[in-house]
């Protein structure tokens, strides 16, 4: 993975100097990728499409920014950074809240790849904490802290008001500080 996101990064580095070649390249190796993560957030394939397509809109008009600053995260952090806020944003204008898709859950067997690094990452003790919090709480640190989304933009891809949000976060905080000591 170290390598296929040193590869990436470096896409990004031409996609900045206007390389269209690289644009298609980095579009190929990633959006599948974000097009099923952004799918378990949101069930309307039609706003998935939206935001993806203004997701490498704004990769290709804004590659030098993460050009100047890889050292700060990889290239799918910074990817699915924008996409995240395109989808909260895309919700505002919709005015509807996240839904997940039923159907996509209910017949998923294997876990995403992400998933299971995700859980390799996060298993004894943490893991452990993590899965002793009630899902509402989870859903509300996989959000912030994961998908590093703000606490507004968190409120709108749940369709919870933010004050349960920092309520919900806080709660998590506590209880994953007290199942882990």
């Amino acid at each position: 993975m170290a390598r296929r996101t040193a590869d990436e990064e470096q896409l990004l580095r031409a996609i900045a100097r206007g390389d269209r070649s690289a644009f298609h390249e980095f579009y190929r190796r990633t959006s599948p990728w974000l097009a099923a993560r952004l799918r378990r957030r949101c069930a309307d394939d039609h706003l998935v499409t939206d935001v993806l397509q203004e997701t490498y809109l704004s990769v290709w008009q804004a590659a030098g920014s993460f050009a100047g600053t890889a050292a700060r995260g990889s290239s799918l952090g910074w990817l699915w950074t924008i996409a995240a806020r395109r989808l909260v944003d895309a919700f505002r204008r919709e005015g509807r809240a996240a839904r997940l898709p039923a159907a996509a859950a209910a017949e998923r067997v294997e876990p995403a790849a992400e998933e299971a690094a995700l859980a390799r990452a996060l298993s004894g003790e943490v893991g452990d904490a993590l899965d002793s919090l009630a899902p509402e709480l989870r859903e509300v640190l996989r959000a912030m802290v994961l998908d590093g989304l703000s606490v507004r933009e968190t409120s709108v891809l749940l369709g919870i008001p933010e004050g349960t949000v920092k309520t919900r976060a806080r709660r998590a905080r506590i209880a994953m500080r007290e199942a882990m000591s």
